[in-house]
């Protein structure tokens, strides 16, 4: 035991696990349901693996099959799984105890990715207060909106909007509406607040806390930070361009709105697609030249530290500094004057390899599994789960449950693999006394 809690990391999966199973028990009462009756345990598994690993995929309709307390229970394990489970059990720590230990800071080393023990407490501290205060201006925005415009009553608004910027900024995709929110895809109320949201959770702390701490001078940010916001801010303009141009003249999408709201539900759901989950176009109609863009933007995900999934942006950047510095025959990668270890290096062709592997894989046990499905639309649903993002063509609500279980491990695995291997590679570092003749072999 000892041995085993030398690297805390190692506790991670083993937290959201528990976290999925008291959801599982949670979502299987006949008080959560509509109907007061039992829920499948395999209806329950799935849904609550897609809070906590803030996915977003159902395999039923989520305002119809679910009522007051078990969307309350969906709400709570989607703030558990987006702020971490061993992040919330050392604030309630700090809180209770007034009192951190080394290890339970190194418990929220493991979790948040910050390489930085000296100060868990101020690091939790900013996490909460960032996370409460997104969600409260997003609920108010939404609310009002709610309230206002669509003539709820005050409670219903208010939950409603509750709802979905829990859902948003933790990039859950859970959303009160059956067809989600493409009934609200030309409204900018609803639409940018979701965006928003969804973006500056998607982010990850470390970026966002050392950005808008010295934006005055983006040039002193860490590589790592720079990877992020600026990876960032460029696959939101791919993503929007090349959405943009694919479903300009498809009926089935955008096809029938104006310009401007052509331009604000493009946007929105290239801002959600990498993470959020939500429908702002309908999935089932989008058009085959929409999926490989976003597939690619769905399996980059987000930013490290963050409550989204993917193989991570800075990952997929530095791959590609990688790349320019062997086609210029470069001896160092460098990024912004700073050259990056090899060691950094190695770790992201690993987490990038192993699961490009998980993701094809899955794609050919699910084809596997499901007799006569288009192998784009197994590719699509496959790399929704494993990146957390939550988008869904209909295949996880129809599939049978061989299908569903496989998604539901994705998401798991999703959640927590980068996270557990990047960590556990970077703790088990070793150090030799000796090192082997080197020997260039052919590649290529």
């Amino acid at each position: 035991m000892r041995r085993f809690l030398r690297h805390p990391v190692r506790l991670v999966p083993f937290g959201f696990l528990a976290a999925i199973l008291l959801g599982t028990a949670a979502l299987m009462l006949p008080a959560a349901t509509s109907t007061h009756r039992f829920t499948p345990f395999g209806t329950a598994f799935f849904t609550a693996t897609s809070a906590v690993s803030v996915t977003g995929l159902s395999v039923v309709d989520t305002p119809t099959y679910w009522n007051g307390f078990g969307l309350v229970m969906i709400t709570v394990l989607t703030q558990v799984g987006g702020f971490g489970i061993l992040s919330g059990a050392t604030l309630v720590v700090l809180v209770v105890a007034r009192q951190l230990g080394l290890r339970n800071r190194l418990l929220v080393q493991a979790e948040t990715a910050e390489f930085g023990i000296g100060d868990v407490r101020g690091l939790l501290l900013r996490i909460a207060g960032t996370m409460a205060g997104c969600e409260v201006a997003m609920t108010a925005v939404l609310s009002g909106r709610f309230w206002l415009g669509y003539d709820y009553p005050p409670g219903r608004a208010l939950w409603y909007g509750f709802f979905h910027a829990v859902q948003g900024f933790n990039n859950g995709g859970f959303a009160l509406f059956s067809n989600s929110l493409v009934g609200f895809a030309r409204d900018p109320w609803i639409c940018l607040p979701i965006a928003f949201g969804t973006i500056v959770g998607g982010l990850g702390f470390p970026a966002l806390f050392e950005a808008s701490r010295r934006w005055r001078t983006p040039g002193r940010w860490a590589i790592a930070t720079k990877l992020t916001v600026w990876g960032s801010a460029v696959l939101l303009v791919v993503g929007f361009v090349g959405l943009l141009a694919a479903e300009w003249l498809d009926p089935r999408t955008v096809g029938g709105y104006d310009v401007a709201g052509k331009v604000l539900a493009t946007f929105t759901q290239s801002a959600v697609i990498r993470t959020g989950g939500f429908a702002i176009l309908d999935p089932a109609g989008l058009d085959e030249e929409s999926v490989p863009l976003l597939v690619a933007l769905m399996f980059i995900g987000g930013g490290s530290a963050s409550t989204a999934g993917g193989i991570k942006v800075a990952t997929f950047f530095l791959l590609g500094f990688a790349i320019w510095a062997e086609l210029r025959g470069e001896p160092d990668v460098t990024v912004g004057r700073r050259r990056v270890s090899t060691a950094s290096l190695r770790q992201a062709l690993t987490i990038a390899l192993l699961s490009v592997a998980l993701v094809v894989g899955g794609t050919v046990v699910l084809l596997l599994l499901t007799e006569g499905m288009a192998y784009h639309r197994a590719l699509f649903e496959v790399t929704s789960a494993f990146s957390t993002t939550g988008l869904s063509s209909g295949v996880a609500s129809t599939a049978a449950e061989p299908s569903q279980f496989l998604l539901a491990v994705l998401m798991y695995v999703g959640r927590v693999g980068p996270l557990t291997l990047g960590s556990a590679i970077a703790l088990n570092t070793r150090r030799r006394l000796y090192r082997y003749p080197e020997e260039q072999p052919i590649v290529g």
